[in-house]
């Protein structure tokens, strides 16, 4: 694969949480991170609230997931989500992905109850990797 480095750049880790607003408070208050942005998906019944030390823009940051009807705390276990790293042109990085072998569970397109494209490829322990597509987003 070529020119890897350049290719790609880490984004946002997610996290499940139960109490958005008790998150949001210790990543900012004891943590020190600022609320970048808060969007609600009344359709999805979730909420992204992504928090950093800097603009998204050349900083990684945490995405918190916050699923409404999530009736009990997470336990640890389950509460990770995925790594995410954004790529230029997320199809053709997915077809070289694959061709080179690796498993790409949820392929490219659009995110459900939104516009970028995104695609979800797995390590060889299982994890995911959330790709989304640079020159997607809005």
């Amino acid at each position: 694969m070529s020119d890897l480095n350049t290719r790609f750049r880490m984004m946002h880790t997610m996290i499940r949480v139960f109490d958005l607003e008790k998150s949001i408070k210790f990543y900012t208050e004891l943590l020190g991170m600022k609320l970048l942005r808060r969007d609600d998906y009344p359709d999805g019944k979730f909420t992204l609230a992504f928090v950093g030390y800097g603009p998204e823009e050349n900083n990684t940051v945490v995405e918190l997931t916050h699923n409404w009807d999530q009736a009990a705390p997470y336990e640890i276990g389950s509460g990770f989500g995925h790594l995410a790293l954004g790529v230029k042109d997320i199809y053709a990085v997915c077809s070289e992905l694959e061709r080179n072998g690796a498993s790409i569970p949820r392929k490219p397109g659009p995110m459900k109850h939104g516009t970028t494209h995104i695609a979800f490829i797995e390590d060889p322990d299982g994890y995911k990797i959330e790709l989304i597509g640079l020159d997607t987003m809005k």
